[in-house]
């Protein structure tokens, strides 16, 4: 498969935190993805993008939280994230590029 345009529009960024490294430890990545993405595109996108073969998506929506800024209220933007399990014998590193 080759990338294509919308395949970057689908993967936004990955997610690197602690519970994201934890994941990794059993073979799964996590992404940052378009809210509008379903888990089929996710799963075109991830193969594509690094020629790797995709198990399963499971994707959660995180609401974005109310705050204030000098007494003006405002929301941070949802986000949507998907936890992609790879198959055994293929990984994705993520850190390389920080």
């Amino acid at each position: 498969m080759s990338a294509k345009a919308e395949h970057y529009d689908v993967i936004r960024k990955p997610v690197i935190t602690e519970k994201a490294t934890m994941a990794s430890e059993t073979g799964a990545v996590v992404f940052e993805v378009a809210i509008d993405a379903n888990k089929p595109q996710i799963k075109d996108a991830v193969e594509a993008l690094f020629g790797v073969k995709v198990k399963a998506v499971n994707t959660s929506i995180t609401k974005g939280k109310q705050k204030r800024f000098r007494g003006i209220k405002g929301t941070r933007k949802d986000v949507k994230k998907a936890y992609v399990t790879l198959e055994e014998g293929n990984t994705i590193d993520v850190t390389t590029g920080l």
